[in-house]
């Protein structure tokens, strides 16, 4: 499980690793059960291993929980996978992108998924119905989940991350335990979706594209930053949009100046 095996399959298949896919693989085993133990992984748990790339972390999921989901978008992986995974029945894998795959139940995600399918997955997870998450990401984007209102990477990550789930950064990932080394640090990240939630959205797709807009627009005053958006949502005239946007709360503040809860309250107030 470690650099000298990972460069031998390398070589056996014939496989350059894909940097715009982020195959940078994990060769550090002890980093395994640690993932595990986060995870409180039971003998009754269905495990999502999303980029499982070469089955690894899948072998090791799969002597401790009764099935692995283990998810490989690139072909030439996902033939290694097959071949790693083969003595184990609880075992499936299945080639595709984990955000729009067919996948079996599973109720805990234990991965290490590609840099670039973050930003996508992580929103993904969180509305799905899990128990938990642990995952390796790129630290920069890991402290984007937690960063407090107001500062530079506050953002609509941070702001859906806090309706959602409890967020915790457990352990600091050197670069140098993958190969080929990314040019980035990672931590292991926990995310326990919150039950109940701390306050309530009507209509969570107006919320999301609501979110993601305003930080598009993160330094201006939050009527002025919302009557574009008003008028491609509503499809109303500018004079329409100004009015909702000015009715609106909050609109002197700065868009990133609004708190998690503050955001939910704006999307609640222009969607009723």
């Amino acid at each position: 499980m470690g650099l000298e095996e990972t460069k031998q399959l390398l070589r056996t298949f014939r496989i350059v690793p894909n940097r715009i896919l982020g195959q940078n693989f994990m060769v550090e085993s002890s980093i395994y059960p640690k993932l595990c133990e986060y995870a409180c992984l039971g003998n009754d748990d269905a495990v999502l291993d999303a980029g499982a790339g070469f089955g690894f972390l899948t072998r090791f999921l799969a002597d401790r929980c009764k099935a692995v989901v283990a998810v490989e978008k690139d072909p030439r992986l996902l033939t290694v996978l097959r071949k790693q995974v083969q003595a184990f029945a609880n075992v499936t894998p299945i080639q595709g992108d984990v955000l729009t795959a067919e996948l079996p139940t599973f109720n805990k995600v234990v991965a290490i998924p590609p840099y670039y399918l973050s930003s996508r997955m992580v929103p993904w997870l969180l509305q799905r119905q899990i128990e938990s998450a642990v995952l390796i990401l790129q630290k920069e984007f890991a402290k984007k989940l937690l960063a407090p209102v107001g500062t530079k990477k506050y953002g609509w990550l941070a702001v859906v991350a806090f309706h959602d789930a409890k967020v915790e950064l457990l352990d600091e990932v050197p670069k140098a335990l993958f190969y080929p080394p990314p040019q980035v640090d990672s931590v292991i990240v926990r995310l326990e979706p919150r039950k109940p939630v701390p306050y309530k959205v009507n209509n969570r797709n107006f919320f999301d594209s609501l979110i993601r807009w305003m930080f598009t627009q993160r330094n201006k005053k939050v009527n002025n930053a919302l009557v574009p958006f008003l008028r491609i949502k509503f499809k109303v005239g500018k004079e329409e949009a100004k009015k909702l946007a000015f009715e609106a709360p909050f609109g002197e503040r700065r868009s990133r100046d609004l708190s998690s809860s503050e955001f939910g309250e704006l999307a609640n107030a222009l969607a009723k």
